[in-house]
Parts: C-alpha cells; structure tokens; sequence
C-alpha cells in the first residue's frame, strides 16, 4: 500500500497527517493519482491544483511513476524569502 503524507494546510484540510492507500493498477503516475483522489472528498478541496508533491521524499512532477510500495506527500507550495 502506497503511504500518503499530509503537510501543512493540505493536512489542516485532511484532517490527519498520513494515511496508507491501496493504488488500482490504473495508478501509475503523480497525474493519475492526483485525478484520481480528487473526485472524492476530502481530497477534492484538499489537494488544489497548486499542490506539490514529493515521492520517497524527491520533488515530483505530473509524469513521473508511482507504485504501492512508494511514499508520496502532498504540500502547498513554498516560497523562499
């Protein structure tokens, strides 16, 4: 099962820091996943289309690969000042 990490206002919005996912075969990407977990709630208003996203704690993009045993979190973006 693929673990899914929450931070800052994305786990405000979830209403738990992590949870453990099995992904549908479908699911192979950041792109798929994302599509996937936002036609439901809470991860609609959640997981907003600025979201960012790291797996096995390395910035990801839209295309690159995901499976089960993989950690993936989600984080508004962030700036540097």
């Amino acid at each position: 099962m693929a673990r899914l990490l929450y931070f800052a206002r994305v786990r405000e919005e979830m209403g738990r820091s992590m949870e453990t996912l099995p992904l549908p075969p479908e699911i192979t990407s950041v792109a798929t996943l994302l599509d996937h977990l936002r036609r439901r709630e809470p991860y609609a208003s959640a997981l907003t289309s600025h979201i960012q996203v790291a797996v096995n704690q390395r910035h990801a993009s839209p295309p690159d690969t995901i499976g089960d045993d993989d950690e993936i979190a989600f984080f508004p973006p962030v700036s540097g000042g």
